[in-house]
């Protein structure tokens, strides 16, 4: 990663600080199995639980969301999710630790997700891993969502730090291309669920982690 102060960082949230996959799929696979289809295992969903309902939608039924009833589709996921999201939810081994040595050499940290504020903002309450963090934007915070650098500028603002001096850690595609739009260095999270065929090279990140706290090492060469 390229030599350049950093006063803060800022995170993807599902597969780069917490592992909601388990809750993610079993919301999708309660409504395959309500409509009689046979249950499928959570490796099936795992991948895809990046993309939120889009994702586990696919998985689920094969749709996307240009096909008839999506959005239908979509509200029940919404609704199935919203009642479990906390059941198996936890943050990724080395996530604590991570925060904990950022909070003690100082530096500001905070979250942009996709993930509208109606998930966001009470998974995020009800974890004590969160109470340190200085911006919480989530897909709907802003008029854009990721890749649009807006919801990383908003929360560079939110902490009162430059978006220059600040790194973007993520697992998708999307996020290395809204960090590097906002003008900040960026990470891969390559222990997250990356998606189907994630080809992390080609997406041009500053550097790639495999654990959460492998990020320091990279600060300390920052």
């Amino acid at each position: 990663m390229r030599p350049s102060p950093t006063d803060a960082v800022l995170f993807d949230l599902d597969g780069t600080l917490i592992d909601s996959a388990p809750d993610l799929g079993a919301a999708a696979d309660q409504m395959r199995t309500e409509r009689g289809l046979a249950s499928l295992p959570l490796a099936r969903y795992r991948p895809m639980a990046g993309a939120g309902a889009r994702g586990m939608l696919g998985v689920a039924f094969g749709i996307t969301p240009d096909s008839d009833g999506f959005d239908l589709l979509r509200e029940e996921f919404f609704v199935k999710y919203e009642t479990r999201m906390l059941t198996h939810t936890r943050a990724f081994d080395g996530v604590a630790e991570l925060i904990e040595a950022l909070n003690a050499r100082g530096l500001r940290w905070g979250v942009v997700t996709n993930k509208p504020e109606r998930f966001t903002l009470p998974l995020t309450a009800a974890m004590p891993l969160f109470a340190s963090a200085g911006a919480i934007v989530s897909g709907d915070t802003t008029p854009h969502a990721k890749p649009h650098p807006e919801p990383l500028r908003e929360a560079a603002r939110r902490i009162g730090v430059p978006a220059g001096r600040c790194i973007y850690v993520g697992d998708d595609e999307r996020d290395i291309q809204a960090g590097r739009a906002a003008g900040m260095r960026t990470v891969a999270a390559s222990y997250g669920y990356m998606g189907e065929r994630a080809e992390v090279a080609r997406w041009d990140a500053d550097a790639a982690i495999d654990s959460p706290m492998a990020l320091l090492q990279l600060l300390e060469q920052a």
